[in-house]
């Protein structure tokens, strides 16, 4: 069960959810770390951190195809010092 939630379901034209989805990216990558969401009348402010997770599916069912973006982060403080992401590379021998 989430502490919060706020879902908001309409429907828009292809243009306008390419705005919506545009405006978000926007806010994400030059918000300084904060997002407004718009919420019908409401607006929602949020603290995107610096590392994310996100999961994209498709789901087509009959005649209908459902496109779910999920965006997920921790709140809790990131750790001092974080672990090396990925694969390390080899270093390639030294040649004499």
């Amino acid at each position: 069960m989430s502490d919060v939630e706020v879902k908001r379901t309409e429907s828009l034209t292809r243009q306008e959810a390419a705005r919506r989805l545009a405006a978000l990216a926007e806010a994400m990558e030059n918000g300084g770390g904060h997002v407004e969401l718009a919420l019908g009348v409401s607006k929602l402010k949020i603290h995107v951190p610096d590392e994310i997770r996100c999961e994209m599916e498709v789901e087509v069912d009959g005649d209908e195809v459902e496109l779910e973006v999920e965006l997920k982060w921790s709140t809790s403080p990131e750790p001092e010092h974080k672990p090396a992401r990925g694969r390390a590379k080899r270093a390639a021998p030294a040649s004499t």
